[in-house]
């Protein structure tokens, strides 16, 4: 990688915090650490000797982990730190490799914004510590989503196989049928909306994340990346099944104006006039905590599909532990990641609400068994387990995500809000994402 190229991504990473996505299915100039191997005997030679450990993480089933982690380990200290979320996290991590300072030997890096750290080699190839050895232990998605070039460059924490959350009162009442294809997801958003002119089969103001969600269902795979090159294509089949589906339920005001996340979204789906949610299986937490009142309405369906009888699904969220490469401690620092995302911790992370990357617990009779009150008594986790070994392959991200998607309102966006179509809005988003990516240094062709 040139200078110019590096010095423009490190500019990516700390003006615009812009995250890299992951590179699972193109081939990259780091994937030879040159690594010396560490064996399980260093690893358990340095959790005898002790030390300490500083992870930097937000998600709240980890203070448990650690705990845990310190029990069986009493000469090892974690310092768990939280450093905000998003952006805010990325921030600050960015800002602590830069200045050499202050840099966590363990961070939670979202799925979407790991390959920018690995393509500019600012974290740890973890195949010399034996990674590569658990590849059997997750589900295909989270795994290819910690994958770049030949390295690996995080261990998977959770992840968000997608669903389809639906008000059974509300399909009860109207005598709407759960829809098991996207077509018939259209018809039941138009006799809803005819019998209620106030309830709609769900909110969308255009959201970048839904979008891409739907396009890789849908057998799309817009982003091709080989390390600084990249292609951005909107067309072809695939894409026309999503665009094609969704200006329908557009054009026929069949989608809440709602905006995702907020007050009147969460009252929307209290009150039944938002009737159906596709999203991650970390949705369930949520619906607990902010849709109180809906508690026994609401059920969990597979992912309505592009075609009938198919049962290929999607990710939408979630998170890996990552070593960033100017952290200390290596050994301690690899034996907590494995801890946490492979080892006793998941299960502990489970019991705490977390939604396993682990084959083995998604497998599970009990974790299948788990009846959840809210949906009724139902055993939603056998849906979501489902919907995470049917997640399609060989999906990557573009090597600047956050920046694309922060555009995503001024461009595809559009078509929520004007004459634009979905088709020409995505057009002008890839448009867009091309000329940004080249200014930055990239090779970016459509």
């Amino acid at each position: 990688m040139s200078m110019k190229t590096r010095r423009l991504l490190r500019g990516i990473a700390l003006v615009s915090t812009l995250a890299l996505g992951a590179t699972a299915c193109g081939g990259s100039d780091n994937g030879d650490s040159g690594q010396k191997a560490m064996s399980q005997a260093d690893i358990d030679a340095a959790l005898k000797k002790g030390g300490s450990v500083t992870v930097w993480a937000w998600e709240p089933t980890l203070k448990q982990v650690v705990t845990d982690f310190e029990k069986a380990h009493p000469k090892v200290k974690v310092n768990l730190v939280n450093p905000g979320t998003g952006a805010d996290a990325y921030t600050a991590l960015s800002n602590a490799i830069s200045a050499k300072k202050g840099v966590p030997d363990v961070a939670q890096i979202e799925y979407y914004a790991l390959g920018q750290y690995a393509l500019t080699k600012e974290l740890t190839d973890l195949k010399p510590f034996g990674a590569d050895k658990l590849a059997k232990k997750y589900s295909p998605g989270p795994w290819n989503s910690v994958k770049s070039g030949d390295g690996i460059y995080g261990l998977p924490m959770d992840s968000g196989p997608m669903a389809m959350f639906y008000n059974k009162k509300v399909f009860d009442k109207y005598k709407i049928a759960v829809p098991t294809t996207w077509d018939e997801y259209v018809q039941a958003a138009r006799k809803l909306h005819k019998a209620d002119p106030k309830a709609y089969i769900t909110s969308d103001m255009g959201d970048a994340g839904m979008t891409t969600s739907l396009l890789w269902q849908a057998g799309s795979r817009p982003y091709k990346v080989d390390g600084t090159k990249v292609k951005i294509d909107f067309s072809g089949p695939a894409a026309r099944k999503y665009t094609s589906t969704w200006q329908k339920l557009i054009s026929e005001k069949l989608v809440a104006p709602v905006p995702g996340w907020t007050d009147a979204w969460y009252k929307g789906l209290g009150d039944g006039t938002i009737a159906t949610l596709t999203t991650g299986a970390w949705m369930p937490a949520n619906f607990v905590s902010g849709v109180k009142n809906a508690s026994g309405d609401w059920r969990v369906a597979p992912m309505p599909q592009w075609t009938k009888g198919d049962k290929t699904t999607a990710e939408n969220g979630g998170s890996s532990l990552a070593m960033p490469e100017a952290g200390k401690n290596e050994a301690l620092a690899y034996a907590f990641i494995e801890y946490a995302n492979a080892g006793k911790g998941v299960q502990t992370r489970i019991k705490a609400g977390a939604f396993p990357a682990t084959t083995a617990d998604l497998n599970s009779q009990a974790f299948q068994a788990t009846k959840f009150d809210y949906f009724g008594g139902q055993e939603a986790n056998k849906i979501f387990a489902e919907s995470a070994a049917k997640v399609g392959p060989n999906w990557s991200y573009l090597p600047y995500q956050v920046y694309a998607n922060s555009i995503f309102n001024d461009t595809a966006g559009k078509a929520y809000v004007s004459g634009t179509t979905l088709t020409q809005g995505l057009k002008a988003w890839q448009d867009a994402s091309i000329k940004y990516g080249n200014e930055q240094g990239f090779t970016v062709e459509k």
